[in-house]
């Protein structure tokens, strides 16, 4: 087991939402589901995710998702940021800058890999173009970060 794992609260759905995001990460698998009794609904889940390793409970109703934690994916290509996108915004709803909240409530940031690139580069007036180019987003889009940078 890692030192650090993150932990998710769910309300009877954690099973269900492990299913849904190693159905769309390509890079994942389930570890471990432990049931109230034999057959029983799912009590906890562990599952991987892109090498991350996540726990899900069943704990009730008391606690709920919010933007003060979320999922951050770096993601390598246009494609795959549309891919991501559009799975994970299905039953959600997209934000704004790359964030979107699933339909579990659970906050991600879909980012492209390039965008430091960008936001940080050598040229400040590029950067801050960037930058403004990326909070009229939802979803991001490098070619037209890329293209505010320079300046086209």
């Amino acid at each position: 087991m890692l030192k650090i794992t993150l932990f998710l609260w769910f309300d009877g759905q954690a099973e269900e939402a492990m299913l849904f995001y190693t159905s769309i990460f390509k890079n994942s698998k389930v570890l471990n589901v432990s049931r109230l009794g034999e057959g029983g609904k799912a009590m906890s889940v562990n599952f991987q995710l892109e090498g991350q390793e996540l726990m899900a409970y069943n704990a009730g109703p008391e606690y709920k998702f919010n933007e003060a934690i979320s999922l951050f994916v770096s993601c390598e290509t246009q494609a795959e940021v549309d891919e991501l996108w559009v799975k994970l915004t299905e039953g959600g709803e997209a934000v704004q800058c790359g964030w979107l909240k699933d339909k579990f409530g659970l906050s991600w940031q879909i980012v492209p890999a390039q965008l430091p690139n960008y936001l940080n580069g050598p040229d400040p007036a590029g950067a801050q173009r960037a930058l403004q180019a990326m909070l009229k987003m939802t979803k991001l889009d490098i070619a037209e970060i890329k293209a505010a940078y320079e300046n086209k």
